[in-house]
């Protein structure tokens, strides 16, 4: 009987994002494909320090019991078998219950997301991201880190920017080619209207269906405490904060807290919540974040087109 992936929760993650591949990625730059091969050969039972994107991964892959096995990661990967078996001898050391791989040898994997049912692809690979983010693939770019996990915390906190990331960037159009003004009346007049769907709007939902799952455990069990928080970081503020909500409502997603913050950084309210992974559509609130708490980069929209520019 075939595994039944379209039942579970499935992210795919490239291996930059998941372990820190600094120096075999300067190997490959600076001295081509064989020596990067002859180097991944020579320190292949060398384990790899964690990526950007390991605590994430770790603390979503512990939410499986053994008679629920909901979360699935797929590792996909620009290796070929042979240079990513030092990746798969870390995922093992580390405890990892990843088993399913796709290696391209040298192609962008993206177009494997949609067999395995991915909702979300990450990669340190900015071009490989803006490729998939191209072809309506929703994908992010890790961004790197000073953040160390505190391992004595069990939650799972993410952390959402709103237009460009949920919803699409129709409404922030507005306010880049105007001003604030017309994109508040814009706003106000369309409130309960919602938004169309962003890029990450499937991995947002299926995030809110594992929170579910979380606090109906929760409900048969008052001891066990729902692990997962969801958080909106949006530069949004009043008047435009109606239109936000009432999509959440159309979606019947809750959010555990949300910020409407109209300029203030970011950053402010983040280190309160401390978000395991924080996704936005701008380089700048990315800037400010990734330091401090993984970040992802997800560049869509009218945001990216203007810096492309």
């Amino acid at each position: 009987m075939p595994f039944d992936i379209e039942s579970k929760f499935v992210i795919a993650v490239a291996s930059s994002a998941l372990f820190d591949l600094t120096e075999s990625d300067r190997v490959f730059r600076e001295e081509g494909e064989e020596a990067y091969r002859k180097y991944q050969r020579e320190h292949e039972d060398e384990i790899l320090n964690h990526g950007v994107a390991y605590p994430l991964i770790k603390r979503l892959l512990s939410i499986n019991t053994p008679d629920d096995q909901i979360v699935e990661v797929i590792l996909l990967s620009r290796n070929d078998p042979d240079t990513g078996l030092r990746v798969f001898k870390s995922i093992e050391y580390y405890g990892l219950t990843i088993s399913r791989a796709v290696f391209v040898a040298g192609s962008n994997p993206f177009k494997y997301m949609t067999a395995f049912n991915a909702t979300l692809f990450l990669s340190g690979n900015p071009d490989d991201v803006k490729e998939a983010v191209a072809h309506g693939y929703p994908a992010g770019c890790i961004y790197p880190s000073d953040y160390i996990d505190d391992e004595s915390d069990n939650e799972i906190r993410l952390a959402f920017d709103f237009d460009g990331i949920i919803a699409d960037d129709s409404a922030e159009s507005i306010f880049q080619v105007g001003a604030l003004e017309k994109f508040h009346s814009h706003e106000r007049e369309l409130a309960s209207f919602p938004l169309p769907a962003g890029p990450l709007l499937k991995f947002f939902t299926e995030i809110s269906k594992l929170q579910q799952k979380e606090i109906i455990k929760n409900q048969n069990d008052p001891i066990y405490k729902p692990r997962i928080r969801i958080a909106i970081a949006t530069a949004r503020n009043v008047p435009a904060h109606e239109r936000m909500i009432n999509t959440l409502r159309k979606l019947d997603i809750r959010v555990d807290e949300a910020f409407f913050l109209g300029g203030v950084e970011k950053i402010r309210v983040l280190s309160v919540f401390m978000p395991h992974i924080f996704f936005d559509d701008q380089v700048d609130h990315i800037e400010g974040v990734a330091r401090t708490f993984p970040s992802v980069h997800v560049p869509f929209g009218v945001a990216n087109n203007r810096n492309d520019k």
